[in-house]
């Protein structure tokens, strides 16, 4: 279970995922998406709330959470959602940690 993972520090030389990993770890994380911008590949979600308070409070929780992994996303927060991304600058592109990070941050919108 992904979401019961721990960060590891991530190096230039860090592998990115593979094909096979990213099927296998995408179906734990369904509701996310890979992107593309700029040539690297990116894990992203939008998130939908009622109100802009509660957008902003779901941003702080993923911010806490992010320092904890130490690990950091792109976020985006606009009236009643969120848009999170995750990739990692290092290898740029997609790492075991991106998609931890992905499954913490689902537990959170829960």
């Amino acid at each position: 279970m992904l979401h019961q993972g721990q960060c590891e520090a991530c190096r230039k030389d860090a592998p990115r995922a593979t094909p096979e990993e990213r099927s296998l770890w995408g179906q734990e994380i369904p509701h996310w998406t890979v992107v593309q911008e700029h040539g690297v590949d990116i894990l992203e979600r939008v998130f939908t709330f009622a109100n802009f308070t509660q957008a902003l409070e779901f941003t702080l929780r993923v911010g806490r959470m992010a320092d904890e992994q130490r690990h950091h996303p792109s976020l985006l927060t606009e009236w009643a959602r969120v848009r999170v991304r995750w990739w990692t600058h290092a290898i740029g592109g997609l790492h075991l940690n991106d998609y931890i990070c992905a499954a913490k941050t689902e537990l959170l919108y829960e």
